[in-house]
């Protein structure tokens, strides 16, 4: 089987090539290639065949040189983040929007008889308000109020409409904020809800430009991984023409995380928390969805974990060594 992932040097991407590379295998297929494309080359990986490439999604020619070695299954990582989307509107549509369609293009120009699997990393941001109690389904309307969440609600579209011509079999899975994400920060206006929450895991100041009382909805790169390979392998005649799920994950607020992190690390991590508002941000959250009613991608078997302190602990356990202070 060969696999193709687009964005694997991004924190996500990374991580799920450590997993099949650590596997080996992937619905009960054994892996002899890895295809790795991102911005930037992505890691060596060990344990498989692989090459890294970098370019740039859009690019002429890009995508077709990628699809021309006819990767079984392709995950579609690659994205430019919320904020710098929302920053570059014209960035945002050429990698997020033309970007994904030269990737779907590329496979339907492949030729009879190429049929590969492609996953589609949606976001959440694809719903805007007003929002619904007790909180959002599938069958919810999609209206974006991010130029992000646009150019995500359009890929879906895309996406159901190739799987349903034959071009390919899509699944896209509505990612939640993914959290607590290790490393520096990137230019996702959401990346404030790791950061209060690893910088002072680590003994360093973390800034909070919201308030408190703002509600989100997350997963832990944990389980964004085991989201991906779920969809690789899922039965799609059970999805039907709606190819598009949201994924399971926690809903809680600002002030819910910092009693989370109080609760695992003690009171001199939150004391490492600075109030300094942020008045784009504070505009750009109160647009984004809080609750979501997973139980359709549930059915399906995709799993989350069912507390923020868990969220803390797969932080721990996966970057830390498993102890405060590693």
């Amino acid at each position: 089987m060969h696999i193709l992932i687009l964005g694997a040097a991004g924190m996500v991407g990374r991580k799920l090539v450590e997993r099949l590379a650590a596997d080996g295998h992937l619905g009960g297929r054994t892996i002899t290639e890895l295809t790795l494309f991102d911005v930037v080359e992505a890691p060596p990986v060990e344990g498989v065949k692989s090459r890294s490439l970098a370019g740039d999604i859009s690019g002429p020619g890009q995508v077709e040189r990628l699809v021309a070695a006819r990767p079984d299954v392709i995950f579609h990582l690659a994205a430019v983040v919320s904020g710098e989307a929302e920053a570059d509107f014209e960035k945002g549509y050429r990698i997020n929007l033309d970007g994904t369609r030269s990737l779907f293009e590329a496979v339907r120009r492949s030729g009879d008889g190429y049929h590969p699997r492609v996953v589609f990393t949606s976001s959440v941001a694809v719903f805007g308000a007003p929002f619904p109690e007790p909180g959002i389904h599938d069958e919810y309307l999609c209206a974006p109020l991010t130029s992000y969440g646009t150019q995500k609600a359009i890929g879906e579209l895309l996406l159901g409409d190739y799987s349903r011509r034959g071009v390919f079999d899509g699944v896209g899975i509505r990612l939640p904020t993914i959290c607590v994400r290790p490393g520096r920060p990137n230019k996702a206006a959401s990346g404030f809800f790791s950061n209060i929450i690893r910088e002072p895991l680590n003994g360093l100041e973390a800034v909070l430009p919201v308030g408190e009382d703002v509600r989100h909805w997350h997963a832990s790169p944990r389980s964004a991984v085991e989201f991906l390979l779920h969809a690789a392998t899922l039965d799609t005649s059970l999805l039907g023409p709606r190819r598009s799920l949201t994924m399971p994950g926690i809903s809680v607020t600002v002030g819910e995380q910092i009693e989370a992190l109080r609760r695992v690390a003690g009171a001199d991590a939150i004391r490492l928390i600075r109030r300094e508002p942020d008045p784009a941000i504070i505009r750009m959250v109160s647009s984004w969805p809080e609750r979501f009613v997973a139980d359709r991608a549930e059915s399906l078997g995709f799993t989350s974990e069912r507390s923020f302190e868990d969220i803390i602990r797969v932080y721990i356990e996966d970057e830390l060594g498993g102890r405060l202070g590693a």
